[in-house]
């Protein structure tokens, strides 16, 4: 029989959707107050052009998302607390309860990408306080690999190129680790 054992620390990432530069500049200091310095930066697209308009109306304007990794490693228990510390600067930013910035936390792992959401659904797996954590991507013979439930911005040539390259940051931190 296999004994339980500490789970390895993952790489933390946020998506994050925004309208305003200024606000996502407040929103990364306060991001990196809590996470520590970001090690890489997605360069920035038009998530509304290129993907849905969906939030514009929300946000009021038209909505550009850039993901980002942090340096420091996080042990995989936090998913649940990070996704509710990063909704409660989401409510903080909020005006008349609209959202001004969308946060998504999620972590890469050797061989997968799971991002934390409050939305419930049968591939989404419950952690804890009302947070889901959905595998959304796998990296299979050296590519990430989607499914039919991940987001199609994440599929995307441009992501998946950005999440190669926090992997390969994370495979050396991970060197370290052992």
């Amino acid at each position: 029989m296999a004994s339980p054992r500490e789970f390895e620390y993952e790489k933390l990432t946020v998506g994050l959707l925004y309208t305003n530069e200024d606000l996502l500049s407040s929103v990364m200091k306060e991001l990196t107050n809590e996470f520590g310095p970001v090690d890489l930066v997605s360069e920035s697209y038009c998530f509304s052009a290129e993907f849905s308009d969906y939030y514009d109306a929300e946000m009021g304007g038209t909505a550009q998302r850039r993901f980002v990794s942090f340096e420091k490693c996080v042990d995989p228990q936090r998913l649940a607390q990070i996704k509710l510390l990063t909704n409660a600067i989401e409510a903080r930013h909020a005006l008349e309860g609209k959202r001004r910035i969308n946060i998504d936390p999620g972590l890469i792992g050797p061989g997968k990408y799971v991002m934390a959401t409050t939305k419930n659904a049968g591939f989404r797996i419950p952690l804890s306080d009302g947070i889901y954590a959905e595998l959304s991507l796998i990296y299979s013979r050296k590519e990430w690999v989607g499914f039919h439930w991940t987001y199609c911005d994440v599929k995307s040539a441009l992501v998946r190129e950005f999440l190669t390259k926090v992997r390969s940051v994370y495979l050396r931190q991970r060197r370290e680790f052992k």
